[in-house]
């Protein structure tokens, strides 16, 4: 973040300050009390269960300098009617002091938007100084986090955008249009909010519609909807996939034995081969993603190869792990929806290995139409696994669909209990849900105890 004194910080928010105006601040702000940096600003929201202010000395002995709130506090505050829109008045007014040099890019879609803006963030970075969304923090109060992180020294930053409704994207690019937007697919995430893959569209969509003045927009040439939003911007417009006319094609998707994907990516003037350190097939196309969107930003295809091979994604997204008895764990377990789930069932499907087994919880949010996905992804799980076990009661309609692959399991402790008495060496075990199923729990239970039978090999 720049320094901003409060007094200045009060001028931009509408705010009053009580406690020492001439206090700096000098790095990132934070909405977690434990997370404060020397020098930051603690974003104190009084919610139902807990009052942020409460937390200000904790925030203030991490090395917090001041409070941003609705009331003042021990430290020197802010004190605003609004805390959330006082922040995102902040994150503009920063990146706006900032902005003849920095390019912003933002992404979206309906599954992918982390993996990809990891990758992303690789290449920008292996070009100039970036800063990226952390994790998964792409709504109202993630975004202005990830802005206030820019400083002088920042060429590129990153904002994953997601959205739960018809405008949420573009009350963000509302804040900050970017030079760069790329849009992944239009999926079943949050259908059941959205009410049609049409809404889901018209919001992605949004992202487009608010790029700066001549912005690129990259598009996935695969997908149909996406590919139809090239109608709402003058500006000029990059795609990605595997698509014959892929301004960034993806052509000879190749799998290692620990489902590794290597490809090559072609335009129209180079190419260039990728092997990337990520499980699944899936992840060549977000590879040719990021791939584009760097050619948007200015990094050649060959720095961008280079870049994707050695690139690291975020926490409970296909992480590796081999448990001590000799089995193999896929920890998926940070979201789901239909899409992504299949995507994870070819990954497992695609690893060498004994069995195959697939546990899987429930995908949330999806209407109307929730138990017929349910029992879909059950009929695929059991094409690709040899064992399904759905875990909990809103994924019982897997079970149904994978018909005698199937093992009901009441609950993710049930889950721990069956995988510890039945996983054999060379098993390998996917697992994953969607973050409400807490399914992450049943992956921490077999790292920190991982009793399995056999020997580990």
């Amino acid at each position: 973040m720049i320094p901003l004194g409060l007094g200045e910080i009060a001028a931009v928010v509408g705010g009053t300050v009580e406690g020492d105006a001439a206090v700096k601040v000098t790095a990132p702000a934070v909405l977690d009390s434990r997370r404060a940096e020397p020098g930051g600003l603690f974003v104190a929201f009084a919610g139902e269960h807990a009052d942020g202010h409460e937390y200000a000395v904790q925030a203030g002995r991490a090395g917090a300098v001041a409070v941003l709130g609705s009331r003042p506090t021990p430290l020197p505050t802010v004190v605003v009617e609004d805390a959330q829109a006082a922040l995102q008045a902040l994150a503009a007014h920063v990146v706006g002091r900032l902005r003849d040099g920095l390019t912003v890019v933002g992404l979206t879609g309906s599954q992918g938007k982390t993996g990809t803006k990891d990758m992303l963030e690789a290449v920008l970075s292996s070009a100039a100084p970036t800063i990226a969304t952390i994790g998964s923090l792409n709504n109202e109060l993630g975004v202005p986090l990830t802005m206030l992180r820019a400083d002088a020294d920042t060429r590129f930053l990153v904002l994953e955008m997601g959205a739960r409704h018809i405008g949420d994207i573009a009350g963000l690019t509302g804040l900050v249009a970017p030079d760069i937007g790329v849009v992944l697919n239009v999926g079943q995430a949050h259908l059941g909010e959205f009410g049609s893959r049409a809404a889901i569209a018209r919001t992605k969509g949004e992202l487009v519609r608010g790029l700066a003045p001549g912005g690129t927009a990259v598009l996935n040439a695969d997908d149909p909807r996406v590919v139809a939003m090239r109608a709402l911007t003058a500006g000029p417009v990059l795609t990605f996939g595997r698509a014959e006319h892929a301004d960034v094609r993806v052509l000879g998707v190749d799998l290692d034995r620990l489902g590794r994907p290597s490809c090559t990516l072609r335009t129209a003037s180079a190419r260039a081969s990728v092997a990337l350190p990520h499980v699944g097939a899936h992840q060549a196309l977000n590879a040719s993603a990021a791939a584009a969107a760097g050619l948007a930003a200015g990094v050649p295809l060959g720095l961008a190869a280079t870049a994707l091979a050695t690139a690291s994604l975020s926490q409970w997204r296909m992480e590796r792990h081999v448990l001590a008895g000799g089995a193999t764990l896929l920890n998926d377990t940070y979201n789901a929806n239909p899409d992504s789930t299949r995507a994870a069932l070819d990954a497992l499907a695609a690893i060498e290995g004994g069995r195959r087994i697939a546990v899987l919880g429930e995908m949330l949010e999806l209407g109307a139409g929730s138990e017929a996905e349910h029992r879909g992804v059950g009929k695929y799980a059991a094409s690709r696994a040899d064992v399904v076990a759905a875990v909990g009661e809103g994924a019982r309609p897997i079970a149904d669909g994978a018909g005698e692959r199937a093992v009901v399991l009441a609950d993710n402790d049930a889950a721990v209990d069956w995988l510890r008495g039945h996983l054999t060496a060379g098993d390998v075990v996917l697992v994953k849900a969607s973050r409400g199923a807490r399914m992450d729990e049943v992956t921490a239970a077999m790292l920190a105890q991982p009793r399995s039978r056999g020997s580990a090999g």
